[in-house]
């Protein structure tokens, strides 16, 4: 991480920290690395409840409570997977907040989606918002982009603005 992203990391701690908001992760194609982010930092435990790596279809189904039906209509790398994934996380484990990823790093064509083709959404009370990514590196460095952009798309919901 360069220091522009554990700014980004820095300024959720401070925010959630602040606002005396909690967070829940559920990740499918980051595979645990935004987790990973906001625990490098101490303190996390004040906000941080909970990250889910629900990279399986059926860990979706089986942890998280998304309907099958959700995935096969739209496919696992979908907008509509991506924002049930962060609804059923915040609901779950009963945070303030939830962060979500779905999505194709490559480096092949998967259900006929494109390699870089990601959603992230941000669940909080009364509102869900997603937002698709088209990322073009190697299946590492759009791993990392994915993290970095969903944890900033998070700051951007929860009013960090900066």
């Amino acid at each position: 991480m360069n220091d522009e992203s554990i700014g980004v990391v820095r300024r959720v701690h401070e925010l959630f920290i602040d606002k005396g908001l909690t967070l829940a992760l559920a990740e499918s194609c980051t595979g645990g690395l935004i987790s990973h982010y906001m625990t490098m930092l101490p303190g996390s435990s004040a906000f941080f409840k909970a990250g889910l790596v629900t990279y399986s279809n059926a860990s979706k189904i089986s942890l998280l409570g998304l309907g099958s039906g959700t995935i096969e209509t739209n496919g696992v790398i979908s907008d509509a997977v991506a924002r049930d994934m962060a609804d059923k996380a915040r609901s779950l484990i009963q945070t303030d907040y939830a962060l979500s990823t779905t999505g194709n790093l490559g480096p092949e064509v998967l259900e006929g989606k494109e390699k870089g083709l990601v959603y992230i959404a941000v669940s909080s009370r009364g509102k869900t918002i997603s937002k698709e990514l088209r990322l073009t590196g190697d299946r590492m460095s759009n791993k990392e982009q994915a993290a970095l952009l969903a944890v900033q798309f998070l700051l951007d919901e929860a009013g960090g603005k900066i």
